[in-house]
């Protein structure tokens, strides 16, 4: 008996070892592949200090506006891009953080297709604005041509002035916009200023693939056009900025991407 006792005894501290050495398995927390724009939709949708943004744009795109037209420009027009412009679409980005799902162009037509996108704040009163003084609008946008149809239905819908077909130029080959705005030129416009989210919107050189060190001296250089020749309206959602810090290359894993992020910010040793 005595020697059943210490077998088992012997039993007991060997399996207490073997558990004390055993390592607990660690869980691995798996990061949703669209988290990092959780944040910017939030700020879209959420801010108050967004819109104040959106409304400064646009206070300060109709003071020019009123100032230019002092000098009764032959032709006046506004060039105006259309997503994070004057159209709101972190609906769509919704949907990605929500379904873990990346941007497709196919999503991205559904959504175009539901004409659901709301106005920019600001935009609307700005634009009758300048329907009131005789300004032509053309929203110069790289939204396929194939959208064109739900985007003129959409902006309808939201009362937006000048909404035909022949105000808008959509992209059908490439999204440089150089050569529908040179169209514009050419019909005799005069071109008060451009207004868009990204620096494309404004001149082509801008959409060369360049680091953003490159990209944010270029704007030094040319700080004075800025809320002048260019009203800028804020987009963390998407841009050149972001395909410059992934190096304008998209065919990359989520795990490639994210350590590209995490590659470009500058942070504090603490």
């Amino acid at each position: 008996m005595k020697r059943i006792i210490l077998m088992m005894l012997a039993g007991i501290v060997l399996t207490s070892c073997q558990q004390a050495v055993t390592p607990k398995s660690e869980t691995k927390t798996v990061v949703p592949s669209q988290e990092y724009i959780v944040n910017a939709t939030l700020f879209s949708q959420q801010a108050a200090e967004y819109r104040a943004l959106c409304y400064q744009a646009y206070n300060l795109a109709a003071s020019k506006m009123m100032k230019a037209l002092e000098t009764n420009p032959s032709k006046p027009a506004v060039l105006l891009d259309l997503d994070e412009t004057v159209l709101d679409n972190s609906p769509y980005f919704g949907w990605q953080v929500k379904n873990d799902k990346p941007f497709t162009p196919a999503t991205w037509n559904q959504w175009v297709a539901k004409g659901e996108a709301h106005a920019i704040p600001g935009v609307s009163d700005f634009l009758h604005l300048a329907d009131s003084l005789g300004v032509t609008l053309f929203y110069v946008s790289n939204r396929d041509t194939s959208g064109l149809m739900p985007t003129m239905k959409n902006m309808q819908e939201l009362g937006m002035p000048q909404a035909e077909k022949d105000h808008y130029y959509l992209k059908s080959t490439t999204s440089d916009k150089t050569e529908r705005r040179q169209d514009i030129l050419e019909m005799g416009y005069t071109i008060l200023f451009y207004v868009g989210d990204n620096m494309g919107d404004y001149q082509s050189m801008w959409d060369a693939p360049a680091p953003n060190d490159k990209r944010k001296a270029m704007v030094d250089e040319h700080r004075a056009e800025m809320g002048n020749q260019f009203i800028v309206l804020p987009n963390a959602l998407y841009g050149t900025w972001l395909a410059a810090v992934y190096k304008f290359d998209r065919n990359q894993s989520d795990s490639a991407f994210y350590q590209e992020r995490l590659d470009a910010i500058t942070a504090v040793e603490l």
